[in-house]
């Protein structure tokens, strides 16, 4: 399996901690990204000891996101949408000919189970547009509940809609996905990423309605490989 350094930026929230568990409970080098290095360094330190009994498991650390994007291969941004630009704009030297995983979703509060999207379409296109083109930005893991992602023995039934304008860093979004335990599928052009920022006002409009806190979605129709 390939290792990679990975930043979880906003790793101390409750999307980004559940990816740092599973990636780094597949031996993956994670770095804990926050805006304060003690709650960067508190979140590892509780990975490290959920961990400690298992295998292989990789190093993790903590520290400010501007580090963490710098010393990382691949960069996640999990940051609520309203601290997506400042921290787009703190870590832009760091994601520099890196993959950029967006996983913001537009969420206004109070209204978080009612569409608003951003006047540029989507938050990954806002994110494309931060960083510029030395980063290659990759829209997935919108869809995915947060409570089910963080129990490691907890199977997430959901797939993965993964949209971005570089066919390769969309390979590896899918390698990385498959590693947290789903099923990511390729959805075009990161315009496509719209459609998936959308559908979480939905999710959490169905888990609402019905009390429950892991509706996702499946694509039907494709071959299993």
């Amino acid at each position: 399996m390939t290792t990679e350094t990975i930043a979880v930026i906003g790793g101390t929230g409750n999307i980004g901690y559940g990816l740092a568990l599973r990636w780094a409970e597949k031996g993956h080098r994670v770095l804990i990204g926050s805006r304060a290095a003690d709650r960067a360094e508190g979140a590892a330190n509780d990975l490290r000891a959920r961990l400690a009994e298992g295998r292989g498991a990789g190093e993790i650390a903590g520290l400010v996101n501007p580090e963490a994007a710098a010393e990382a291969d691949l960069v996640a941004v999990t940051v609520p949408f309203a601290a997506q630009r400042p921290t787009l704009e703190s870590i832009r030297e760091g994601c520099q000919g890196k993959i950029v995983i967006d996983v913001t979703v537009p969420l206004v509060p109070p209204r978080v189970s009612r569409v608003q999207l951003p006047p540029e379409d989507s938050a990954a296109l806002v994110t494309q547009d931060l960083l510029g083109e030395g980063a290659r930005v990759v829209s997935a893991f919108q869809n995915v509940s947060a409570v089910h992602l963080a129990e490691l023995g907890h199977p997430v039934d959901c797939d993965v809609l993964i949209c971005g304008d570089d066919p390769q860093a969309r390979e590896v979004v899918v390698r990385l996905a498959a590693e947290a335990g789903l099923r990511g599928v390729q959805a075009g052009r990161l315009a496509n990423s719209v459609a998936a920022e959308a559908l979480t006002s939905v999710l959490i409009w169905l888990n609402q309605r019905h009390k429950v806190t892991g509706t996702g979605i499946r694509i039907t129709g494709l071959s299993e490989e």
